[in-house]
This record gives C-alpha cells, sequence and structure tokens, in this order.
C-alpha cells in the first residue's frame, strides 16, 4: 500500500493542484472553468512529453467538440437531438483525423456546452477556446516544474526485487525436478506469469523515463544507467524464458545418480544466491561451478553418441537440463557485467 501511494501520490497531488490553478485563472478572467478543469485533469499524464503531445492532439479535438456543439445550437436550440449529434458528429470527425488522445476531451466538451450556451454563440466558441488552452497549459507546467515525474528508483528497485524473484523460482524449479519430481507446477508457473508482467510494468518506466530525456538534463545525464538497467531486464527476461522451459522437462525421466543431482544443485544454488543478492557475486567462484556443469553436460552427451542403443528421436531430459542450465549461467554473468552499472548501488542514491 506504502508503495502505491508512492507511485501515484505525484499524479494525484498535481493533478489536484493543476484543477485548483486552472479555475483560479479562469474565474480572474470571467470564464466558466468547468471546461478547463476537464481538459487540465486529463492533460496530467506518466511525462511530461506524454502531456505534450497529447495536449497538442487535444486542444484541436476540444475545438471541433466546441465548433459542432455551437452549429447544433444554433440549428436545434437546446434539445435532445442537440447532445445527439454534437456527440456523434465529434467523434465521428475525431476518428477519421485520428486525434485519438483528445476523443474523450472533446466530446464531453462539446455536450457540456449544449448545457451552457444560451446566445453569444460565436463568443462562447473562442471563451472554450481559451479555457482548453488554459487547461492544457497550466496541467502541462505543472506537470513540468511540480515533482517532475523520476521513475529512475522504481526502475532499479523493481529489476533487484525482479532479480529477487528470479533466483527463489530458479533455485524451486532445479529442486523439485531434481528431487521432487511429484510436485505441482501450478505455483511455479503462476510465478513466471507475474515474473513476465513485473518485467513489461518496468519495460514501460524505462520508456516514461527516456520520453523526458529531452527535457531533463539530468535524464541526459543518467542515460548509461537507463541502458544498464534496460540490458539487465533483457537478461531477466530470457532467464525467465530458459526457467519456463525447465518446468516442461518430464521429471520422472531423469536418471541423474544423488551424487550428480547435488553437484547440479549446489550449481544452481550459487545462482540464486548472486541473483538473490545474498552474496557478492564472485566471476571466478561462477566461472569453476560452471566448468564442473559443462563437464558433466558432455559427460552425458558421450555416454548417448557411444551408447550402441538406438538413438533417442528427443533429447533426453538430462541434455535439455544441463543446457538450459548452461545457458542461464551466461545470463547471469551478464546480468553481472563488472564494466555495468550494479543495481544494488545505484537504487539507493
Amino acid at each position: 500500500m506504502k508503495r502505491f501511494f508512492q507511485f501515484n501520490g505525484r499524479r494525484i497531488i498535481k493533478t489536484g493542484l493543476a484543477v485548483f490553478l486552472t479555475a483560479i485563472i479562469c474565474e480572474w478572467f470571467g470564464w466558466p472553468p468547468v471546461f478547463a478543469v476537464i481538459t487540465a485533469i486529463v492533460t496530467i499524464e506518466p511525462t511530461v512529453s506524454d502531456s505534450i503531445k497529447k495536449g497538442l492532439v487535444r486542444f484541436p479535438a476540444s475545438a471541433i467538440g466546441s465548433a459542432f456543439a455551437v452549429f447544433f445550437i444554433t440549428l436545434f436550440g437546446n434539445a435532445p437531438i442537440t447532445y445527439a449529434l454534437a456527440a456523434v458528429a465529434t467523434i465521428a470527425v475525431c476518428y477519421r483525423l485520428n486525434l485519438h488522445a483528445g476523443l474523450l476531451v472533446a466530446t464531453l466538451t462539446s455536450v457540456a456546452m449544449v448545457e451552457v450556451i444560451h446566445d453569444h454563440v460565436v463568443i462562447s466558441f473562442f471563451i472554450r477556446l481559451g479555457t482548453t488552452t488554459v487547461g492544457l497549459l497550466v496541467s502541462t507546467a505543472v506537470n513540468m516544474l511540480v515533482l517532475p515525474p523520476d521513475y529512475r528508483r522504481d526502475i532499479l528497485k523493481n529489476i533487484q526485487q525482479i532479480s529477487d524473484r528470479a533466483g527463489t523460482m530458479l533455485e524451486q524449479t532445479f529442486r523439485e525436478t531434481l528431487f521432487d519430481g511429484d510436485a505441482s507446477r501450478k505455483g511455479e508457473q503462476l510465478v513466471v506469469k507475474e515474473l513476465i508482467t513485473d518485467i513489461r510494468k518496468t519495460e514501460t518506466l524505462i520508456r516514461f523515463q527516456r520520453d523526458d530525456a529531452t527535457l531533463y538534463p539530468w535524464v541526459r545525464e543518467r542515460e548509461t544507467v537507463l541502458l544498464m538497467a534496460e540490458k539487465q531486464l533483457l537478461f531477466l527476461h530470457n532467464l525467465e524464458f530458459h526457467v519456463d522451459a525447465l518446468l516442461r522437462v518430464p521429471r520422472h525421466e531423469i536418471k541423474w545418480t544423488a551424487a550428480e543431482r547435488e553437484i547440479i544443485m549446489d550449481a544452481v544454488t550459487g545462482l540464486a544466491d548472486d541473483l538473490q543478492y545474498a552474496t557478492p557475486y564472485n566471476h571466478d567462484k561462477h566461472q569453476r561451478q560452471l566448468e564442473r556443469i559443462t563437464d558433466l553436460f558432455w559427460k552425458n552427451t558421450r555416454s548417448i553418441t557411444t551408447s550402441n542403443t538406438a538413438r533417442p528421436a528427443e533429447f533426453p531430459p538430462e541434455f535439455t537440463i544441463l543446457y538450459e542450465l548452461i545457458t542461464i549461467y551466461d545470463l547471469v554473468d551478464k546480468f553481472f557485467d563488472p564494466d555495468s552499472v550494479r543495481v544494488d548501488g545505484t537504487a539507493k542514491e
């Protein structure tokens, strides 16, 4: 709950401030603030660049809605058909002109104007353009200057949490594969789906942060951090893919000895500890464990190729498991690239 408030609290505060300032300005000009307030509310976007881009769409869309409201009021007055025609015409034209981001505001403006316009329709039209402009400018300025969007901390924390959960899932998957063939895989499959969801959310945050790079110098200076976060997120996504592949391996057909299973489990535990930041990453230890797994892989491969029995039509489960484990080793090694920005250190800044 605390995290939810931290993530959304900024936009709530900025929306309230934008509405307040917009209403004050409209009252000062003697304009009805409702249309400007509606525009201000929907213009507070996750990024400033989105506010600007969508604002440039919402202004002409609102102008179209206002124009249709004035036109149909002139023809039919304040009648039910006026509401319907104003809404339908606004939606149709905005859709045709690809003004999708402004369609909702334009339609609300159009139908709301029917109720408040009684005379001086041309003046009312330009007043609506003025209120829309005020709402757009105020909300964009508030979004840019007051608590500007900064998702770096969330990005880095998310990556660390995803890494931690991936380590837990990796260890659990191998433990059940090697020692508990009868265990249900539903829980692990659910964790995989949750990891995919978290990865996509973090990718969205990275996109939000990069969108504002042209507006804030400190975002451009942190581009290295964003690139590294993006790179680490890609490795975690690939790791999730390979762990998911392990869930499809038939467990009951594994023929390793107890000693071989312990060798594999010891290596997996080391990987899980690395991903969970339980121990500092040790590249040399990592390579020694990888050599043991690689030796076991080639040993299993030779036993297949030198056997006099018929070659299997599919890869044996031992071959698949070791292949996936070696691939995961490579991904973890790249995740902790010594030349990269360490997530655990940067997240605390």
